[in-house]
């Protein structure tokens, strides 16, 4: 797995893609958060803190990682290396594993520039550094367990076709369906139903106000195994099929 994860990686840095994603993910949430106005505008939220900037995530995430992720295996089916790389002395679950790992630490990577937001946050408050660290911290957490979530769902996409383009929508609409489809279809039941929980949005909003839950934990990783396992089992099935 370590093999695939350091070729998957390095595949990220030595083009033009890793740099890219970056640079587009910063400077969409910096224009969001800090230029235009609206209900992510940090400057016009009244606190010291950066609760707009991580409900605007899922938004950005949503097309982001499907756009990272898009490439895993799409691209070896195409070139028709999926085939070799399933019969090398590698199990199904290591290969599935060493792409996971790659897009999440790129999805990591970008992250580590938005620390520069709390250092402004903490700069522009009545008093220096007036920000709940330790809320901001669990925020940063929430953030990595859905790229987590996202991340699962979007490999998965990429293991059902051989076209970037249908990968990349596949995972984008996937990825909205869980995120805010539970949410909507409650609304047409009753509004005591426990429908919302089962969405990613009921879990990742509390997580983004800081608080923690270990119920919300096990929601992501639960999330993220359910469609690894689906990813092995995509990927087991095209092998049986050759």
């Amino acid at each position: 797995m370590k093999a695939i994860y350091l070729k998957e990686l390095r595949g990220f840095f030595c083009s033009l893609s890793g740099y890219l994603v970056i640079c587009i993910f910063l400077l969409i949430s910096s224009l969001f958060v800090f230029v235009f106005d609206g209900e992510f505008n940090v400057l016009n939220y009244g606190f010291a803190d950066l609760t707009p900037f991580f409900l605007l995530i899922p938004w950005l995430f949503m097309f982001l990682i499907p756009a990272i992720c898009m490439r895993s295996f799409t691209v070896e089916r195409d070139l028709g290396t999926l085939e070799i790389l399933l019969t090398r002395p590698i199990s199904i679950r290591s290969l599935i594993g060493g792409k996971f790992l790659a897009a999440l630490s790129l999805i990591f990577i970008a992250l580590i520039p938005t620390l520069i937001y709390v250092i402004t946050i903490g700069e522009l408050g009545t008093s220096s550094y007036n920000i709940d660290l330790g809320s901001t911290l669990g925020s940063y957490l929430g953030t990595l367990l859905l790229a987590l979530g996202y991340t699962s769902i979007s490999i998965f996409c990429s293991t059902i076709t051989s076209n970037q383009i249908v990968a990349f929508l596949a995972a984008a609409v996937l990825c909205f369906a869980i995120y805010f489809g539970f949410e909507g279809a409650a609304g047409y039941v009753s509004s005591d139903t426990l429908l919302p929980s089962f969405g990613m949005k009921f879990h990742y909003e509390s997580m983004a106000r800081g608080v923690l839950d270990t119920r919300d934990v096990i929601y992501f990783v639960s999330v993220a195994v359910f469609f690894f396992a689906l990813s092995e089992i995509s990927l087991k099935t095209s092998l049986s099929k050759k």
